[in-house]
């Protein structure tokens, strides 16, 4: 599936009041989901909960031709006020085997914390996630288990990965 339309929808861009937009913040975020909207990104959505603008649910669905294919991968996004100077904290909310997710559902990806940039933002950050998911890096490894197994056992590491995909068929 290249796109999924069916986890926000427009209610969500006139939900927020006049109080929502009060911050730099919030107006960025409400920016942001504007963009989202507009212009979808591959594989990816997300979406501010009704009753606060800086906490979002997000959906990656696995990238095609790779072990994660099919999966369908729910996060949540934490934003506080000082958003898009600091980075958001993402979680997957989902069940990963990856060697840059950690049990708690954290990604270690550079991009949330030592790259950060006030250029990124909510579709960019997803994308990148979606990216990482076939691409990652097992030298600075989150799930020590994952990264061993992606770089001494493929076809070991890829049978883990297509359980989680039957999982989240259910989650």
């Amino acid at each position: 599936m290249s796109h999924y339309s069916g986890f926000g929808n427009e209610k969500h861009l006139h939900f927020f009041d006049e109080e929502d937009s009060s911050s730099p913040a919030r107006r960025r975020l409400l920016r942001d989901l504007r963009r989202l909207k507009e212009d979808p990104p591959t594989g990816v959505d997300a979406v501010p909960t009704e009753e606060n603008l800086l906490f979002w649910n997000g959906v990656i669905f696995g990238p095609e031709n790779t072990a994660f294919e099919g999966g369908t991968f729910h996060l949540i996004l934490y934003f506080t006020e000082e958003y898009p100077n600091k980075a958001p904290e993402v979680k997957f909310t989902s069940k990963v085997f990856h060697p840059n997710v950690f049990a708690n559902g954290s990604i270690s990806l550079d991009i949330l914390e030592e790259n950060w940039s006030s250029n990124y933002d909510v579709s960019s950050i997803l994308t990148s996630i979606r990216n990482l998911l076939d691409e990652p890096n097992p030298n600075s490894p989150a799930n020590t288990l994952a990264a061993q197994l992606f770089t001494e056992n493929r076809a070991e590491y890829d049978k883990k990965i297509e359980e989680i995909v039957e999982a989240s068929w259910r989650s």
